[in-house]
């Protein structure tokens, strides 16, 4: 089990610890419920520092990651970042990213924790046009401040006019007493904010202050329930090696502008309509989805099955993404979640299930 710089931070603020990606992370502090709603409406901070980091450059740089991700970055500018995905050779998806142009010829990967080894060895055996790479994972932490107050209490922190920096931009300034750190407009909670990429010896610094500027710890377990709400995908749960890019509705980061690995028969599927879809659904009645629940017809046929369900903190009720036949996919179209011996009634909805 590795740790990050900050887990005797969490530990200390009592926080429940648990395995996740190989690493022990913080779930919680002080309830979901109370850190989910201090994201919606305040500010919060999360230690994602597992979270991987590849630093791809030189002038093949540009080449290997069109080669390798959906969307196109030929249109990312430095200071901007565009959330991307790595097809597989059999229309699935290796892992979802994203892609920061950092200088000229030197873009930031990042990936997610429990696909760094997968996706450092996927992405190295696509490179035989000599782009340099480095794994940053194991020498960098990410902290990510989110929450509508996030600009707000963080400005003092900070020379750069947090405000000006737009969703999907980033800067390399100081934060916190520290220098050269990637400030990032980005996000997985809908709430808005920053990321903060600086190095493990300088995070439990800038931690420290941002604390103290009003940001409450939040755990994965909040982390969770918020990018729910928003429908964002989770891999291994909505997205993995067997799932498309066109049925988890990603067809918006799939570019067919350029050729990538297997862009031929995803854009052939794109053509023909997939069989299936990726749904965001609402139960009618009071219940929990859960990963893995079967989702079923009328006359309780199994058509498919739950990959991401939740009470939504904000909401009140039982929410849930999942694969159905496209056929069910519209929204309005009625299904059912089965949750134990009960099939539950739920309505197919348009993302996100949080308005804001």
């Amino acid at each position: 089990m590795k740790n990050t710089a900050l887990t005797a931070t969490h530990e200390a603020l009592g926080a429940k610890m648990v395995p996740f990606a190989g690493y022990n992370m913080p779930v919680q502090y002080d309830g979901v419920n109370v850190e989910h709603e201090a994201v919606r409406t305040g500010v919060g901070v999360f230690d994602v520092s597992h979270m991987g980091e590849f630093l791809i450059e030189g002038p093949h740089a540009l080449d290997l990651i069109q080669k390798v991700c959906s969307n196109d970055a030929s249109k990312l500018t430095i200071g901007k970042a565009q959330y991307s995905c790595l097809p597989n050779d059999d229309g699935g998806i290796v892992d979802d990213l994203i892609v920061y142009r950092v200088k000229d010829e030197t873009y930031l990967l990042v990936v997610n924790a429990s696909n760094i080894e997968k996706d450092w060895n996927w992405i190295s055996s696509k490179n035989d046009i000599g782009a340099e790479m480095r794994d940053l994972s194991e020498s960098y932490s990410l902290l990510a401040i989110q929450g509508p107050k996030a600009v707000e209490a963080m400005q003092s922190l900070s020379s750069h006019d947090l405000s000006e920096i737009k969703f999907y931009n980033f800067v390399v300034g100081d934060f916190a007493g520290i220098e050269h750190v990637i400030i990032s407009a980005t996000g997985y909670t809908g709430s808005g904010g920053f990321e903060i990429y600086c190095k493990n010896d300088e995070v439990k610094q800038i931690w420290d202050k941002v604390v103290d500027a009003g940001a409450k710890p939040i755990g994965l377990a909040a982390r969770d329930t918020l990018r729910l709400e928003m429908g964002y995908c989770l891999y291994g749960n909505d997205i993995d090696d067997t799932t498309s890019p066109i049925e988890a509705g990603l067809g918006w980061i799939t570019k067919f502008s350029k050729d990538f690995t297997n862009s031929e028969a995803l854009e052939d599927e794109k053509r023909r309509g997939p069989e299936r879809k990726l749904v965001a659904f609402e139960l009618d009645d009071r219940g929990i989805p859960r990963q893995g629940y079967d989702i079923v017809d009328s006359s309780g046929k199994t058509i498919g099955n739950v990959t991401s369900g939740t009470m939504s903190p904000s909401l009140g009720k039982g929410i849930g993404l999942g694969y159905v036949p496209t056929i069910f996919s519209k929204v309005d179209s009625k299904i059912n979640i089965q949750i134990r011996k009960n099939a539950v009634p739920a309505t197919v909805v348009k993302l996100p299930f949080y308005k804001g």
